[in-house]
C-alpha cells in the first residue's frame, strides 16, 4: 500500500493538536493533524452536559483569538469552547483531518522516521506529535466488584442526574469534576455522599479578582514540574454557576453526607477511613495560606484591591467531621449508583516505541520523548503547573514546535565540501556560521 508522506504528524485535533498545528503553520512546516472523531471532540461530547471551563473566558484562551459573544469574566460551557476551537482551526487553517484513527505507529527500520497505520491508510513522518492529552482511560478502582447490587459509572461516563437509576448516589473523587457532579446531583433533589481525600481548596474569586489571576502574578502558573508521584493534587474548584469558592461544610449544611476516603467494600457496604475531618482541614489551611500570599503581594504593590475578611472565616467541624462515617450499607442508605471521579491514566497503546517509563508513563523532557522525533504534548505538568490548561497547552506547543523546527535544520544540513565541513556550525537557530 502507497504511504502517504509528511514531514510532522500530529495525533489529536483537540486543545493541543490545534496549538501545535498554529506553530508548526507559523514555521511552514509542512503537517497533518488527524482526529479520529471530531475537533475539539472531548468538549463537546466527552463530559456532563452543565461543565463549564474552570477559568474565565479572558484567560481560558489562546492568545490570538477572543471568546466574541460572551463576557470575558463568565465560564463558557463546554460546547462553546468546543466551538471556540473548531473557530480557531478554521482561523489558522489547519490541515485537519477527521474520523481517522491512529492504529499503530513504529519506527522506520534503517532510516529516519515512523510509519503510521491509520484506519484511512498508511503515513510515513519524520515527526509525529502525541496530542491526545492524559484524560484517555477513565479509572476505576477495583473496589466493588462488577457484579455488586449497584450501578457503577465513571464521571467520563456522566451526563445528568436523569441519566441514573432512581435512589442516592455515592460520588468517589472530590475533585474539580467531583465536586461539581455531587452539587448538581444534590440540586436535583438526590440524596448525596461524597467522599473526600486530601485537596486544595483555593478560592474561586478574592479582592475582587479570579483566582487565575492570582496564580499568575504569585507566579505559581509556572510552578516547574514536580518530583515523580507528586504530580496530581487534586484541586477543589468550580466554574459552575458563574463560579464560586468551593466549601464542603456548605455542601453539609445543604444535605450532603461526607465521608473520608473510601477503604474497601464487604456484603455490600463501603467502608472509609475516619480521615474526613483532616482532609477538609487540609484544604481549610491551603485556602488560607493562599489568601496570606494575595495579602502579602497586594500590600507589597500597593493595590487598591477590597479587603474581604469573611473568606477567611472558617465554619465550625460538622457532624460529618465530628463522627466520622466509616461504614455505609448501600441497600440502607439506598445507594443506587456509585459515580467513580477517580481520574484518568494515559492510554499510548498505539505507540509501538521505547517512549515510556515502568509505570507506562511518557518518558520525556518538556514533551521530548527520549525517541528521536517523537513528542507529547497536553500532559499535565509537561513543563509547569499551567500545561494541561487552555493557554499553557499553547506555550507548551511553541517550544516543541521550535525544537521541531531546529532538528529539521539540522538534518538539512551538508558540509559543501570536507574543507568547509571543518570550518562551518550552526547556531541554536539552525543558521549557518563560521566555526
Amino acid at each position: 500500500m502507497h504511504a502517504e508522506k509528511i514531514d510532522t504528524l500530529v495525533i489529536g485535533a483537540g486543545q493541543a493538536g490545534i496549538a501545535i498545528s498554529e506553530h508548526l503553520g507559523d514555521r511552514k512546516i509542512p503537517h497533518i493533524v488527524l482526529e479520529r472523531a471530531g475537533i475539539a471532540e472531548k468538549w463537546r461530547n466527552g463530559r456532563w452536559d452543565s461543565l463549564v471551563a474552570n477559568g474565565p473566558a479572558w484567560h481560558d484562551r489562546f492568545p490570538n483569538l477572543e471568546f466574541s459573544d460572551i463576557n470575558p469574566d463568565s465560564f463558557a460551557n463546554k460546547e462553546r469552547v468546543a466551538d471556540y476551537f473548531a473557530e480557531y482551526a478554521k482561523m489558522i487553517n489547519s490541515p485537519i483531518r477527521c474520523g481517522v484513527e491512529v492504529t499503530k505507529v513504529e519506527r522506520n527500520i534503517g532510516r529516519r522516521g515512523f510509519s503510521v497505520e491509520t484506519t484511512a491508510g498508511i503515513f510515513e513522518a519524520d515527526s509525529v506529535v502525541a496530542a491526545t492529552g492524559a484524560f484517555q482511560k477513565p479509572i476505576i478502582p477495583s473496589i466493588v466488584p462488577p457484579e455488586a447490587d449497584v450501578f457503577q459509572m465513571h464521571s467520563a461516563d456522566y451526563r445528568n442526574p436523569a441519566q441514573l437509576p432512581d435512589g442516592g448516589v455515592l460520588v468517589v473523587g472530590a475533585g474539580s469534576s467531583g465536586s461539581q457532579i455531587a452539587n448538581e446531583l444534590l440540586g436535583s433533589g438526590r440524596k448525596v455522599y461524597l467522599s473526600i481525600g486530601p485537596h486544595d481548596r483555593p478560592p474561586r474569586r478574592y479582592r475582587g479578582r479570579d483566582n487565575v489571576w492570582w496564580l499568575g502574578v504569585l507566579g505559581k502558573w509556572d510552578a516547574p514540574t514536580p518530583s515523580p508521584g507528586t504530580e496530581h493534587v487534586t484541586i477543589a474548584v468550580s466554574g459552575y454557576d458563574g463560579g464560586h469558592t468551593v466549601d464542603f461544610r456548605r455542601f453539609e449544611q445543604a444535605g450532603m453526607m461526607l465521608a473520608g476516603m473510601v477503604k474497601g467494600y464487604r456484603d455490600g457496604a463501603i467502608t472509609f477511613l475516619p480521615d474526613i475531618a483532616d482532609n477538609i482541614r487540609c484544604g481549610d489551611s491551603s485556602l488560607l495560606a493562599f489568601l496570606d500570599e494575595a495579602d502579602t503581594f497586594t500590600n507589597q504593590n500597593g493595590l487598591d484591591l477590597p479587603e474581604e475578611p469573611e473568606m477567611r472565616i472558617i465554619g465550625a467541624d460538622t457532624e460529618c467531621m465530628l463522627r466520622p462515617l466509616e461504614n455505609l450499607s448501600l441497600a440502607k442508605a439506598g445507594i443506587s449508583t456509585i459515580l467513580w471521579a477517580t481520574g484518568y491514566s494515559c492510554d499510548y497503546h498505539w505507540l509501538k516505541l521505547d517512549a515510556f517509563d515502568k509505570m507506562g508513563n511518557p518518558h520525556h523532557h518538556r514533551g521530548i520523548s527520549k525517541e528521536p522525533g517523537l513528542y507529547f504534548l497536553g500532559l499535565p505538568w509537561l513543563s509547569r503547573r499551567g500545561s494541561s490548561f487552555i493557554w499553557g497547552v499553547w506555550e507548551d506547543a511553541k517550544y516543541i514546535a521550535d525544537y521541531i523546527s531546529i532538528q529539521r535544520k539540522y538534518m538539512a544540513y551538508y558540509p559543501s565540501s570536507p574543507s568547509n565541513a571543518r570550518t562551518q556550525s550552526f547556531d541554536r537557530s539552525g543558521s549557518l556560521k563560521a566555526g
